[in-house]
This record gives structure tokens, sequence and C-alpha cells, in this order.
């Protein structure tokens, strides 16, 4: 297996900066691809992921195992992610804390559920199906909010807690979802994040969204087709102040795509404010 380098600030990688991508060398730099892009068994994509993942550490994102749903991933699926995993030894792997799939349907978004004791069961023995085929623990993402949902037998940041507990999983914490979610429910962003499971966090996401166009900003919409707000910068460094180390940080742009030089400007600035994280660490 490749010796993978300490991940610092990444970037989402996307088709039109691969060539720039792969002249990057800045230090701690890693990039993070869904896997369900790349489900081929061959050809040009696969190989120049291959060559990237050589001089990059690389990340999987998945976006469709439906782990909330009431039954097991697609066993297809799941295959295709193990394969690209052994192909390329991703330093992190991650999912949502949602549902996609009905019945053979999907849908093409993470769709909320209420977090009852059963949700909990069924989550927790779907991670680890997932994880006894990928041979390693996965990241699971808390999710954005749009409208309160009845029927809860838990909080958020104590259900992903037990998660952990049952399932061995690590957590990834996205920190624009934290602040989405608080501004649509009305809740405090700082309440939710000081109550965080930190210490089983592996990797932080970072990005942009927009207000509702119907509904301005009493609905944020997680568009990840924006800079990072500054309230979200101001929660990321709070976040890092709590845990007292350096977390792999990932800059989130999925649409309104710029060109490579603006993402990696905010991605220098994470990559600073980890530095300092790392720094204290060290002092202390």
């Amino acid at each position: 297996m490749a010796t993978t380098p300490p991940l610092g600030a990444g970037l989402g990688l996307k088709p039109q900066h691969y060539e720039e991508a792969f002249a990057l060398q800045a230090g701690g730099l890693w990039w993070e691809l869904h896997p369900e892009n790349y489900g081929v068994d061959g050809g040009p994509r696969l190989a120049w992921l291959e060559a990237l993942r050589a001089r990059h550490p690389l990340s999987l994102h998945g976006v469709s195992l439906s782990l909330a749903a009431d039954a097991p991933p697609d066993a297809a699926q799941l295959e295709r992610l193990a394969q690209l995993a052994r192909r390329v030894e991703p330093a992190l792997i991650s999912e949502h804390l949602a549902w996609s799939a009905w019945r053979g349907q999907y849908l093409p978004d993470l769709l909320p559920f209420p977090r009852s004791h059963a949700a909990l069961a069924r989550i927790g023995a779907n991670i680890a199906r997932v994880q006894d085929r990928l041979g390693r623990a996965i990241a699971i993402e808390n999710p954005a909010h749009y409208l309160h949902l009845a029927g809860h037998d838990w909080g958020e940041t104590d259900f992903l807690a037990e998660l952990v507990r049952r399932s061995g999983c690590a957590l990834l914490l996205d920190v624009n979802n934290v602040y989405v979610s608080a501004r649509n429910l009305g809740t405090r962003a700082e309440d939710y994040l000081d109550a965080f499971p930190l210490h089983a966090v592996a990797e932080i996401h970072l990005a942009g969204h927009h207000a509702d166009p119907q509904w301005g900003d009493a609905l944020l919409i997680d568009s990840h087709d924006a800079p990072v707000a500054e309230p979200v910068w101001a929660l990321y460094e709070r976040v890092l102040a709590r845990a007292g180390r350096a977390i792999p940080t990932l800059i989130e742009r999925d649409a309104e795509v710029p060109p490579l030089a603006e993402l990696m400007a905010e991605r220098d600035r994470a990559q600073g404010l980890l530095a300092a994280a790392q720094s204290q660490e060290a002092a202390s």
C-alpha cells in the first residue's frame, strides 16, 4: 500500500481542473471525489485517477449508499465502491446520514428521517455492512436540515455519538450544514458544535450556501455554489479550538465552479488555520 502523507486542506476534484490538479504541489493538499463518477472497470478516467493518486492522497465521498433506508445498501453499488477503494487506496471514505433509495427507486437527493431507536439500529447495521465489505471504518456526515421533523427519540449529536459507539465508524463534520440547519430551524450552531463528539471526527467539510429564491434568508440552501461564508469560517475556527488538533478539511464546490486558483485561495486559508491548530497542539 502506498504511503499517505498527512492530510491538510483539500479540494473536491472536478474534471475541468484535472490537469492543474495533477501539477499542484501544495503541502497537505488532497482531493476528494464522488465514487459514483468512477464506478467503471477501466478506461482513461480510472487511469488518470491512478496517476493522480501517485501524487496526492484521495478521499472517496459517497452520495448513494442510502444508509438510513429501510433496506441494506445495494450490493452492486457497494461492490463497485470496494473495487474503487482497492484501486486508489483512499485516505478517507465517507457517506451521508440520509437515505436516497426506496424499494428499487433511486431519488437524487439526501433525504431526512426521524432519529428513532429503530433508525439507530438500522443505520448502525448498514454502516457495519459497509465497513465489513471495505475492511475499514468510514466517516458519517451530519446532514443539512430544512424543516422540523416529528418522531425523534435522539438529539442529532447524541445519535451520531451512539453510531460511533455501536459501529466503530468515524464522523465527518460539515460545518456549513450546521450553520444552514441552525438558521433554518431556529437553533444555535454554537450549541450544536459544542455538543458534537469531536473525538470521532476524521474530516471536516466547508462549503458555501445561498438564500432560497422565494423565502430569502429565512431558508438557506446547502448549495455548494458559492465561497465559504464568513460565519462558517468563524464556526470552523471554533471547532479547531475545541478539538485542539488539526483535522483534515475539505473545501466543497459542486456548482458555479470557479477557476482552480480561486478554490486554492480558500483552501490555503483553511490550511493556514490547520497549521495554527497544529502549532497549538504541539505547544500544549
